[in-house]
Protein backbone atom coordinates (compact mmCIF):
# COMPACT_ATOMS: atom_id res chain seq x y z
CA UNK A 1 0.00 0.00 0.00
CA UNK A 2 2.70 2.52 0.85
CA UNK A 3 4.50 1.62 -1.91
CA UNK A 4 1.71 2.04 -4.54
CA UNK A 5 1.28 5.14 -3.02
CA UNK A 6 5.09 6.15 -3.71
CA UNK A 7 4.44 5.87 -6.96
CA UNK A 8 2.33 9.03 -8.06
CA UNK A 9 4.73 11.33 -4.94
CA UNK A 10 7.59 10.17 -7.59
CA UNK A 11 6.07 10.50 -10.83
CA UNK A 12 4.59 14.28 -8.90
CA UNK A 13 8.41 15.31 -7.86
CA UNK A 14 9.58 14.35 -11.76
CA UNK A 15 7.03 16.84 -12.95
CA UNK A 16 8.19 19.35 -10.19
CA UNK A 17 11.90 18.57 -11.21
CA UNK A 18 10.68 18.57 -15.02
CA UNK A 19 8.75 22.10 -14.47
CA UNK A 20 11.85 23.74 -12.85
CA UNK A 21 14.13 22.66 -15.17
CA UNK A 22 12.44 23.58 -18.03
CA UNK A 23 11.61 26.87 -16.47
CA UNK A 24 15.71 27.61 -15.82
CA UNK A 25 15.96 26.73 -19.66
CA UNK A 26 13.64 29.13 -20.58
CA UNK A 27 15.12 31.60 -18.36
CA UNK A 28 18.68 31.13 -19.41
CA UNK A 29 17.10 31.20 -23.43
CA UNK A 30 16.34 34.57 -21.99
CA UNK A 31 19.70 35.60 -20.88
CA UNK A 32 21.41 38.33 -23.10
CA UNK A 33 24.99 37.26 -23.48
CA UNK A 34 28.45 38.84 -23.57
CA UNK A 35 29.78 39.85 -26.59
CA UNK A 36 33.72 39.26 -27.08
CA UNK A 37 34.84 40.64 -30.80
CA UNK A 38 38.27 39.98 -31.15
CA UNK A 39 39.83 41.56 -34.79
CA UNK A 40 43.17 41.38 -35.92
CA UNK A 41 44.93 44.67 -37.99
CA UNK A 42 45.33 43.02 -41.67
CA UNK A 43 45.19 39.42 -41.64
CA UNK A 44 43.78 37.44 -45.10
CA UNK A 45 41.22 34.75 -44.56
CA UNK A 46 43.28 31.79 -45.63
CA UNK A 47 46.31 32.33 -42.68
CA UNK A 48 44.61 30.95 -39.68
CA UNK A 49 44.76 26.67 -39.19
CA UNK A 50 41.25 25.80 -39.37
CA UNK A 51 41.23 27.01 -42.60
CA UNK A 52 44.53 24.44 -43.56
CA UNK A 53 47.63 27.19 -43.49
CA UNK A 54 50.27 24.92 -42.57
CA UNK A 55 53.05 27.61 -41.63
CA UNK A 56 50.64 29.60 -39.51
CA UNK A 57 49.23 28.04 -35.97
CA UNK A 58 46.35 29.58 -34.08
CA UNK A 59 45.10 27.16 -31.90
CA UNK A 60 42.57 29.61 -30.03
CA UNK A 61 40.65 30.80 -33.61
CA UNK A 62 40.49 26.85 -33.93
CA UNK A 63 38.94 26.10 -30.83
CA UNK A 64 36.30 28.92 -31.52
CA UNK A 65 35.98 27.46 -34.88
CA UNK A 66 35.86 24.12 -33.70
CA UNK A 67 33.37 24.43 -30.90
CA UNK A 68 30.69 27.13 -32.71
CA UNK A 69 30.82 27.94 -36.59
CA UNK A 70 33.61 28.87 -39.09
CA UNK A 71 32.37 31.13 -42.09
CA UNK A 72 33.67 30.48 -45.41
CA UNK A 73 32.69 33.49 -47.28
CA UNK A 74 32.81 36.87 -44.91
CA UNK A 75 34.30 40.19 -46.70
CA UNK A 76 34.35 43.50 -45.10
CA UNK A 77 32.55 45.79 -47.79
CA UNK A 78 36.24 48.39 -47.78
CA UNK A 79 39.95 46.95 -47.27
CA UNK A 80 41.14 49.50 -45.32
CA UNK A 81 41.41 49.88 -41.61
CA UNK A 82 39.17 52.92 -40.69
CA UNK A 83 36.41 52.18 -43.59
CA UNK A 84 36.32 48.82 -42.61
CA UNK A 85 35.11 49.34 -38.60
CA UNK A 86 33.37 52.52 -39.76
CA UNK A 87 31.22 49.28 -41.83
CA UNK A 88 31.47 47.12 -38.54
CA UNK A 89 30.43 50.30 -36.02
CA UNK A 90 27.63 51.46 -38.17
CA UNK A 91 26.10 48.44 -40.06
CA UNK A 92 26.19 50.77 -43.27
CA UNK A 93 28.14 50.70 -46.65
CA UNK A 94 31.14 52.79 -47.00
CA UNK A 95 29.28 54.73 -49.57
CA UNK A 96 26.56 55.17 -47.13
CA UNK A 97 28.84 57.02 -44.76
CA UNK A 98 29.80 60.27 -45.62
CA UNK A 99 33.27 61.49 -44.40
CA UNK A 100 33.51 57.87 -43.28
CA UNK A 101 33.64 56.37 -46.34
CA UNK A 102 37.30 57.42 -46.47
CA UNK A 103 40.29 56.32 -44.09
CA UNK A 104 41.61 58.86 -41.62
CA UNK A 105 38.36 60.49 -42.04
CA UNK A 106 36.34 63.00 -39.31
CA UNK A 107 33.44 60.64 -38.34
CA UNK A 108 29.90 62.39 -38.89
CA UNK A 109 28.03 63.11 -35.91
CA UNK A 110 25.17 61.93 -37.66
CA UNK A 111 25.99 58.25 -37.66
CA UNK A 112 25.18 56.64 -33.83
CA UNK A 113 27.26 53.46 -33.41
CA UNK A 114 25.97 50.09 -32.32
CA UNK A 115 28.64 50.26 -29.32
CA UNK A 116 26.80 53.54 -27.85
CA UNK A 117 23.45 51.69 -28.82
CA UNK A 118 24.68 48.94 -26.36
CA UNK A 119 25.83 50.92 -23.65
CA UNK A 120 22.49 53.08 -23.75
CA UNK A 121 20.55 49.48 -23.23
CA UNK A 122 22.20 48.16 -20.22
CA UNK A 123 25.53 46.63 -21.41
CA UNK A 124 28.82 47.50 -20.34
CA UNK A 125 30.84 48.33 -22.71
CA UNK A 126 34.85 48.69 -23.36
CA UNK A 127 37.72 47.77 -25.54
CA UNK A 128 41.37 47.24 -25.67
CA UNK A 129 44.16 48.05 -28.15
CA UNK A 130 42.78 49.27 -31.52
CA UNK A 131 39.31 50.33 -31.62
CA UNK A 132 38.03 53.02 -34.04
CA UNK A 133 40.96 54.47 -35.97
CA UNK A 134 42.52 56.24 -37.60
CA UNK A 135 40.06 59.58 -37.35
CA UNK A 136 39.06 61.90 -35.79
CA UNK A 137 35.45 61.45 -33.49
CA UNK A 138 34.14 64.68 -31.49
CA UNK A 139 30.16 65.30 -30.23
CA UNK A 140 28.42 67.88 -31.36
CA UNK A 141 29.71 70.38 -29.38
CA UNK A 142 33.09 69.43 -29.80
CA UNK A 143 34.31 66.96 -26.97
CA UNK A 144 35.97 64.17 -27.40
CA UNK A 145 33.38 61.07 -28.99
CA UNK A 146 35.11 57.40 -28.07
CA UNK A 147 33.11 55.42 -30.68
CA UNK A 148 33.99 52.64 -27.88
CA UNK A 149 33.11 54.04 -24.52
CA UNK A 150 35.89 53.46 -22.76
CA UNK A 151 39.50 52.39 -23.66
CA UNK A 152 41.12 49.61 -21.44
CA UNK A 153 44.70 49.65 -22.43
CA UNK A 154 46.83 51.18 -19.54
CA UNK A 155 48.76 47.95 -18.41
CA UNK A 156 51.48 47.41 -20.58
CA UNK A 157 53.74 44.65 -21.00
CA UNK A 158 56.93 43.50 -22.67
CA UNK A 159 56.38 41.97 -26.25
CA UNK A 160 58.66 39.66 -27.94
CA UNK A 161 59.16 42.57 -30.51
CA UNK A 162 59.56 45.96 -30.75
CA UNK A 163 57.32 46.05 -33.83
CA UNK A 164 54.21 44.51 -31.39
CA UNK A 165 52.58 46.46 -29.00
CA UNK A 166 53.36 46.74 -25.65
CA UNK A 167 49.24 46.48 -24.57
CA UNK A 168 48.50 43.69 -22.74
CA UNK A 169 45.45 42.97 -24.00
CA UNK A 170 45.00 39.80 -21.88
CA UNK A 171 45.42 41.72 -19.02
CA UNK A 172 43.30 44.98 -20.05
CA UNK A 173 40.73 42.47 -20.61
CA UNK A 174 40.78 41.35 -16.86
CA UNK A 175 40.63 45.10 -15.58
CA UNK A 176 37.49 45.39 -17.68
CA UNK A 177 35.97 42.30 -16.09
CA UNK A 178 37.13 43.38 -12.71
CA UNK A 179 34.95 46.45 -13.10
CA UNK A 180 32.28 44.96 -14.79
CA UNK A 181 28.39 45.51 -13.22
CA UNK A 182 26.02 43.56 -12.75
CA UNK A 183 25.04 43.00 -16.70
CA UNK A 184 26.41 41.78 -19.96
CA UNK A 185 29.16 42.88 -21.60
CA UNK A 186 30.52 44.13 -25.08
CA UNK A 187 34.27 44.16 -25.32
CA UNK A 188 36.30 45.08 -28.46
CA UNK A 189 40.10 43.31 -28.28
CA UNK A 190 41.81 45.00 -30.85
CA UNK A 191 44.66 43.65 -31.54
CA UNK A 192 47.38 45.85 -33.39
CA UNK A 193 48.94 42.81 -35.01
CA UNK A 194 49.55 41.75 -37.71
CA UNK A 195 49.93 45.74 -38.70
CA UNK A 196 53.31 46.62 -40.09
CA UNK A 197 56.17 46.95 -39.19
CA UNK A 198 57.62 44.20 -38.26
CA UNK A 199 61.37 42.82 -36.85
CA UNK A 200 62.73 41.22 -40.13
CA UNK A 201 63.56 37.60 -39.24
CA UNK A 202 61.48 37.56 -36.06
CA UNK A 203 59.26 34.86 -37.66
CA UNK A 204 62.54 32.37 -37.81
CA UNK A 205 64.79 34.21 -34.76
CA UNK A 206 61.85 34.21 -32.03
CA UNK A 207 59.26 32.53 -33.67
CA UNK A 208 61.12 28.82 -34.14
CA UNK A 209 59.86 29.23 -37.94
CA UNK A 210 61.56 28.16 -41.35
CA UNK A 211 61.57 28.65 -44.84
CA UNK A 212 60.55 25.63 -46.08
CA UNK A 213 57.98 25.99 -44.17
CA UNK A 214 56.03 28.25 -46.60
CA UNK A 215 55.07 25.97 -49.27
CA UNK A 216 56.02 27.58 -52.86
CA UNK A 217 52.56 27.00 -53.87
CA UNK A 218 51.31 29.41 -51.17
CA UNK A 219 53.33 32.35 -52.25
CA UNK A 220 50.89 34.15 -54.19
CA UNK A 221 51.61 34.48 -58.23
CA UNK A 222 51.69 37.88 -57.96
CA UNK A 223 55.39 37.58 -55.56
CA UNK A 224 58.28 36.15 -57.08
CA UNK A 225 59.05 32.84 -55.01
CA UNK A 226 62.23 34.08 -52.81
CA UNK A 227 63.37 34.14 -49.43
CA UNK A 228 62.80 38.00 -48.39
CA UNK A 229 59.50 37.40 -49.15
CA UNK A 230 58.78 33.93 -46.84
CA UNK A 231 60.81 35.66 -44.37
CA UNK A 232 57.91 38.58 -44.57
CA UNK A 233 55.30 35.93 -44.69
CA UNK A 234 56.91 34.22 -41.69
CA UNK A 235 57.30 37.82 -39.86
CA UNK A 236 53.41 38.04 -40.29
CA UNK A 237 52.58 35.04 -39.19
CA UNK A 238 54.60 35.41 -36.01
CA UNK A 239 52.30 38.11 -35.18
CA UNK A 240 49.03 36.29 -36.05
CA UNK A 241 49.82 33.96 -33.43
CA UNK A 242 50.91 36.56 -30.75
CA UNK A 243 47.21 38.02 -31.34
CA UNK A 244 45.94 33.96 -31.24
CA UNK A 245 47.77 33.70 -27.70
CA UNK A 246 46.19 36.65 -26.32
CA UNK A 247 42.56 35.82 -27.24
CA UNK A 248 43.99 32.08 -25.73
CA UNK A 249 44.00 33.90 -22.16
CA UNK A 250 41.34 35.70 -22.77
CA UNK A 251 39.26 32.64 -22.98
CA UNK A 252 40.88 31.13 -20.32
CA UNK A 253 39.63 34.01 -18.22
CA UNK A 254 36.43 33.67 -19.13
CA UNK A 255 36.81 29.78 -18.55
CA UNK A 256 37.58 30.42 -15.31
CA UNK A 257 34.81 33.05 -14.42
CA UNK A 258 32.11 30.62 -15.50
CA UNK A 259 31.34 33.22 -18.20
CA UNK A 260 32.47 31.40 -21.36
CA UNK A 261 28.97 29.59 -22.22
CA UNK A 262 26.97 32.83 -22.25
CA UNK A 263 29.61 34.89 -24.13
CA UNK A 264 29.08 34.87 -27.65
CA UNK A 265 32.67 35.05 -28.96
CA UNK A 266 33.37 36.15 -32.64
CA UNK A 267 37.42 36.60 -33.94
CA UNK A 268 37.81 38.39 -37.50
CA UNK A 269 40.11 40.68 -39.27
CA UNK A 270 39.72 44.05 -40.50
CA UNK A 271 41.11 43.97 -43.56
CA UNK A 272 43.33 41.75 -46.04
CA UNK A 273 47.08 41.57 -44.97
CA UNK A 274 49.46 44.12 -45.32
CA UNK A 275 51.12 43.25 -48.72
CA UNK A 276 51.01 44.15 -52.23
CA UNK A 277 48.19 44.41 -53.84
CA UNK A 278 45.73 43.17 -51.21
CA UNK A 279 45.73 45.45 -48.11
CA UNK A 280 44.01 48.57 -49.39
CA UNK A 281 42.39 46.91 -52.84
CA UNK A 282 39.38 45.40 -53.53
CA UNK A 283 40.72 41.68 -54.72
CA UNK A 284 39.67 38.43 -53.15
CA UNK A 285 42.54 38.55 -50.59
CA UNK A 286 41.64 42.07 -49.58
CA UNK A 287 38.06 41.84 -48.83
CA UNK A 288 38.03 37.82 -48.00
CA UNK A 289 38.50 37.63 -44.31
CA UNK A 290 38.48 35.10 -41.28
CA UNK A 291 35.59 34.36 -39.47
CA UNK A 292 34.97 31.78 -36.53
CA UNK A 293 32.21 32.42 -33.98
CA UNK A 294 31.79 30.08 -30.75
CA UNK A 295 28.74 30.69 -28.06
CA UNK A 296 27.81 27.74 -26.05
CA UNK A 297 24.49 28.80 -24.74
CA UNK A 298 23.10 29.93 -28.19
CA UNK A 299 24.50 27.92 -31.17
CA UNK A 300 22.85 24.21 -30.49
CA UNK A 301 24.68 22.85 -33.41
CA UNK A 302 28.31 23.83 -33.00
CA UNK A 303 31.02 22.60 -35.37
CA UNK A 304 29.37 23.68 -38.19
CA UNK A 305 31.30 25.75 -41.96
CA UNK A 306 28.72 28.08 -43.17
CA UNK A 307 29.48 29.06 -47.16
CA UNK A 308 26.62 31.95 -46.52
CA UNK A 309 27.97 35.35 -47.39
CA UNK A 310 28.68 37.61 -44.45
CA UNK A 311 28.80 40.99 -45.14
CA UNK A 312 30.47 43.21 -42.44
CA UNK A 313 27.99 45.08 -41.91
CA UNK A 314 25.86 42.20 -40.67
CA UNK A 315 27.90 42.68 -37.24
CA UNK A 316 25.90 45.08 -36.19
CA UNK A 317 22.05 43.94 -36.48
CA UNK A 318 23.06 40.51 -35.64
CA UNK A 319 24.61 42.25 -31.94
CA UNK A 320 21.74 43.94 -31.71
CA UNK A 321 19.52 40.78 -32.42
CA UNK A 322 21.39 38.95 -29.77
CA UNK A 323 21.29 41.61 -27.35
CA UNK A 324 17.66 42.02 -27.47
CA UNK A 325 17.47 45.87 -27.98
CA UNK A 326 14.17 46.58 -28.99
CA UNK A 327 14.25 48.55 -32.59
CA UNK A 328 12.21 51.62 -30.41
CA UNK A 329 15.19 51.70 -28.50
CA UNK A 330 17.77 51.73 -31.43
CA UNK A 331 18.03 55.56 -32.85
CA UNK A 332 20.95 54.35 -34.97
CA UNK A 333 20.94 55.65 -38.80
CA UNK A 334 19.03 52.64 -40.81
CA UNK A 335 21.10 49.83 -40.86
CA UNK A 336 22.03 48.28 -44.44
CA UNK A 337 22.92 44.78 -43.10
CA UNK A 338 21.10 41.85 -42.08
CA UNK A 339 21.47 40.24 -39.33
CA UNK A 340 23.05 36.25 -39.52
CA UNK A 341 21.54 34.85 -35.93
CA UNK A 342 19.66 33.09 -37.89
CA UNK A 343 22.80 30.68 -38.93
CA UNK A 344 23.76 30.49 -35.31
CA UNK A 345 20.56 28.81 -34.51
CA UNK A 346 20.20 26.55 -37.35
CA UNK A 347 21.04 23.42 -37.50
CA UNK A 348 22.15 23.21 -41.04
CA UNK A 349 26.08 23.63 -42.42
CA UNK A 350 27.01 25.02 -45.73
CA UNK A 351 24.34 27.20 -47.37
CA UNK A 352 21.94 28.15 -44.69
CA UNK A 353 20.09 30.99 -46.05
CA UNK A 354 19.81 30.72 -49.82
CA UNK A 355 19.46 34.90 -49.77
CA UNK A 356 22.78 35.02 -48.72
CA UNK A 357 24.32 34.41 -52.00
CA UNK A 358 26.94 37.92 -52.74
CA UNK A 359 28.28 41.18 -50.97
CA UNK A 360 29.03 44.75 -52.14
CA UNK A 361 32.60 45.83 -51.86
CA UNK A 362 34.06 49.25 -52.59
CA UNK A 363 36.57 51.84 -51.80
CA UNK A 364 37.12 55.78 -51.68
CA UNK A 365 40.59 57.71 -50.61
CA UNK A 366 42.29 55.39 -48.13
CA UNK A 367 45.79 56.73 -47.71
CA UNK A 368 46.79 59.96 -49.99
CA UNK A 369 49.33 60.49 -52.22
CA UNK A 370 47.78 61.62 -55.54
CA UNK A 371 47.27 65.44 -56.39
CA UNK A 372 44.73 67.39 -54.07
CA UNK A 373 43.84 63.97 -52.01
CA UNK A 374 41.99 62.26 -54.42
CA UNK A 375 41.25 58.83 -54.00
CA UNK A 376 40.66 55.70 -56.25
CA UNK A 377 37.18 55.13 -56.29
CA UNK A 378 36.21 51.47 -56.77
CA UNK A 379 33.03 49.27 -56.62
CA UNK A 380 32.32 45.98 -56.68
CA UNK A 381 29.90 42.92 -55.77
CA UNK A 382 31.32 39.04 -55.34
CA UNK A 383 28.66 36.59 -56.31
CA UNK A 384 28.72 32.48 -56.43
CA UNK A 385 32.41 31.96 -57.76
CA UNK A 386 32.65 35.73 -59.57
CA UNK A 387 34.13 39.18 -58.56
CA UNK A 388 33.27 42.05 -60.85
CA UNK A 389 34.75 45.45 -59.86
CA UNK A 390 34.30 48.76 -61.24
CA UNK A 391 37.06 51.34 -61.26
CA UNK A 392 35.90 54.80 -62.08
CA UNK A 393 39.11 56.70 -62.59
CA UNK A 394 41.46 54.91 -64.39
CA UNK A 395 43.55 57.63 -64.89
CA UNK A 396 44.64 57.84 -61.61
CA UNK A 397 47.71 55.23 -59.82
CA UNK A 398 45.00 53.08 -57.98
CA UNK A 399 47.96 53.19 -54.89
CA UNK A 400 49.42 56.53 -55.19
CA UNK A 401 51.61 57.93 -57.83
CA UNK A 402 55.17 56.60 -58.24
CA UNK A 403 56.97 59.92 -57.81
CA UNK A 404 55.13 60.05 -54.17
CA UNK A 405 55.83 55.87 -53.43
CA UNK A 406 52.83 54.49 -53.77
CA UNK A 407 51.56 54.98 -50.23
CA UNK A 408 48.76 52.93 -50.37
CA UNK A 409 51.15 49.87 -50.12
CA UNK A 410 52.94 49.83 -46.95
CA UNK A 411 56.92 49.66 -46.83
CA UNK A 412 57.86 46.49 -46.50
CA UNK A 413 60.71 43.75 -48.08
CA UNK A 414 58.23 42.37 -50.24
CA UNK A 415 57.21 46.05 -51.64
CA UNK A 416 61.01 46.25 -51.82
CA UNK A 417 61.86 43.12 -53.83
CA UNK A 418 58.83 44.23 -56.25
CA UNK A 419 59.50 47.93 -57.38
CA UNK A 420 62.57 47.40 -59.38
CA UNK A 421 60.89 45.15 -61.46
CA UNK A 422 59.78 47.88 -63.47
CA UNK A 423 62.90 48.49 -65.07
CA UNK A 424 62.62 44.14 -66.22
CA UNK A 425 62.67 43.46 -69.70
CA UNK A 426 61.48 39.90 -69.37
CA UNK A 427 58.11 38.75 -68.18
CA UNK A 428 58.80 39.82 -64.39
CA UNK A 429 57.69 43.51 -64.92
CA UNK A 430 54.87 41.73 -63.90
CA UNK A 431 55.32 41.43 -60.38
CA UNK A 432 56.24 45.59 -60.62
CA UNK A 433 52.37 45.94 -62.95
CA UNK A 434 50.51 43.55 -60.82
CA UNK A 435 50.74 45.76 -57.93
CA UNK A 436 51.59 49.32 -58.41
CA UNK A 437 50.39 49.59 -62.68
CA UNK A 438 47.21 51.43 -63.73
CA UNK A 439 43.65 49.37 -64.41
CA UNK A 440 41.32 48.84 -66.75
CA UNK A 441 37.74 50.27 -65.99
CA UNK A 442 36.68 46.86 -65.72
CA UNK A 443 37.89 43.92 -64.25
CA UNK A 444 35.94 40.18 -63.84
CA UNK A 445 37.38 37.21 -62.04
CA UNK A 446 36.26 33.46 -60.98
CA UNK A 447 37.86 33.57 -57.59
CA UNK A 448 37.54 30.24 -57.59
CA UNK A 449 40.01 28.74 -60.15
CA UNK A 450 41.95 32.28 -60.01
CA UNK A 451 41.62 33.51 -56.50
CA UNK A 452 45.24 36.07 -57.10
CA UNK A 453 42.57 37.42 -59.33
CA UNK A 454 45.45 37.82 -62.33
CA UNK A 455 43.33 36.58 -65.31
CA UNK A 456 40.38 39.58 -66.04
CA UNK A 457 37.95 37.98 -68.05
CA UNK A 458 36.38 41.25 -68.65
CA UNK A 459 37.33 41.38 -72.24
CA UNK A 460 36.68 37.45 -72.76
CA UNK A 461 33.58 36.94 -75.26
CA UNK A 462 32.44 33.89 -73.48
CA UNK A 463 31.90 35.97 -70.45
CA UNK A 464 29.62 39.08 -71.31
CA UNK A 465 26.98 38.12 -70.38
CA UNK A 466 28.06 37.21 -66.58
CA UNK A 467 29.53 41.03 -66.62
CA UNK A 468 26.62 42.73 -67.64
CA UNK A 469 24.26 41.07 -65.18
CA UNK A 470 26.91 41.74 -62.21
CA UNK A 471 27.43 45.48 -63.35
CA UNK A 472 23.43 45.65 -63.40
CA UNK A 473 23.39 43.92 -60.12
CA UNK A 474 25.76 45.63 -58.58
CA UNK A 475 24.42 49.75 -59.63
CA UNK A 476 20.79 48.59 -58.83
CA UNK A 477 21.93 48.19 -55.55
CA UNK A 478 23.71 51.19 -55.26
CA UNK A 479 21.50 53.32 -56.77
CA UNK A 480 19.08 51.77 -53.94
CA UNK A 481 21.73 53.18 -51.53
CA UNK A 482 21.90 56.23 -52.67
CA UNK A 483 25.73 56.05 -53.40
CA UNK A 484 26.80 59.40 -54.39
CA UNK A 485 29.29 57.99 -56.92
CA UNK A 486 26.63 56.75 -59.43
CA UNK A 487 24.42 58.93 -58.61
CA UNK A 488 26.87 61.66 -60.20
CA UNK A 489 28.63 63.50 -57.17
CA UNK A 490 31.03 61.12 -56.69
CA UNK A 491 33.70 64.01 -56.05
CA UNK A 492 32.13 64.23 -52.77
CA UNK A 493 34.22 61.97 -51.61
CA UNK A 494 37.37 63.92 -52.76
CA UNK A 495 36.44 66.96 -51.11
CA UNK A 496 35.80 65.21 -47.66
CA UNK A 497 38.56 66.56 -45.29
CA UNK A 498 41.50 64.40 -44.59
CA UNK A 499 42.06 64.13 -40.77
CA UNK A 500 45.70 63.72 -40.26
CA UNK A 501 47.53 67.17 -40.43
CA UNK A 502 50.89 65.24 -41.03
CA UNK A 503 50.01 63.77 -44.21
CA UNK A 504 47.11 66.07 -45.59
CA UNK A 505 48.13 67.08 -48.98
CA UNK A 506 50.91 64.84 -48.87
CA UNK A 507 51.36 65.40 -52.88
CA UNK A 508 52.07 68.89 -52.75
CA UNK A 509 53.55 69.23 -49.21
CA UNK A 510 56.48 67.02 -50.70
CA UNK A 511 60.01 68.35 -50.68
CA UNK A 512 58.25 71.59 -49.56
CA UNK A 513 57.36 71.09 -45.83
CA UNK A 514 59.66 69.62 -43.15
CA UNK A 515 56.36 68.95 -41.32
CA UNK A 516 55.63 66.42 -43.88
CA UNK A 517 55.69 62.31 -42.51
CA UNK A 518 54.93 59.07 -44.36
CA UNK A 519 56.25 56.30 -41.60
CA UNK A 520 54.49 53.83 -43.03
CA UNK A 521 55.93 53.50 -46.09
CA UNK A 522 59.80 53.92 -47.15
CA UNK A 523 62.15 56.57 -48.77
CA UNK A 524 63.04 53.85 -51.13
CA UNK A 525 59.73 53.41 -52.88
CA UNK A 526 59.72 56.36 -54.60
CA UNK A 527 60.12 56.31 -58.30
CA UNK A 528 60.52 58.24 -61.00
CA UNK A 529 59.24 56.48 -64.07
CA UNK A 530 58.56 59.60 -66.94
CA UNK A 531 61.32 57.99 -68.63
CA UNK A 532 60.47 54.43 -68.41
CA UNK A 533 59.18 53.29 -71.77
CA UNK A 534 57.47 50.06 -70.93
CA UNK A 535 55.11 52.06 -68.37
CA UNK A 536 53.98 54.56 -70.50
CA UNK A 537 53.64 51.73 -73.03
CA UNK A 538 51.32 49.64 -70.19
CA UNK A 539 49.14 52.52 -68.81
CA UNK A 540 45.75 51.81 -69.68
CA UNK A 541 43.33 54.22 -71.81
Amino acid sequence: MIKRNLVPLFCLVLIFLGCKGTEKEKEKATERPNILFAIMDDATYMHMSAYGCSWVDTPNFDRVAANGLLFNRAYTANAKCAPSRSNILTGRNSWQLEEAANHWPVFPTKFKVFTETLAENGYNVGYTGKGWAPGIAKHEDGSKRELLIKAFSEIKTTPPTPKISNVDYAANFDAFLQQKEDKPFFFWYGGIEPHRAYEYGSGIAKGGKSLSDIPDTDVYDFWPTVDSVKTDLLDYAFEIEYFDQQLGKMLQNLEARGELNNTLIVVTSDNGMPFPRIKGQEYEYSNHLPLAVMWADGIEHPGRTIDDFISFIDFAPTFLEVAKVPMEKNDMQPITGRSFADILYSEKDGIVNSKRDHVLIGKERHDVGRPHDQGYPIRGIVRDSMLYLQNFETDRWPVGNPERGYPNTDGSPTKTVLLPNVYAKNDDFNYWKWSFGKRPGQELYNIVRDPDCLNNLALSADHQTILTDLHEHLFDALRKQEDPRVLGNGDLFDSYEYADKGGVNFYERYGQDEQLRWGWFNDTDFQDLSNVKRVQESLEP
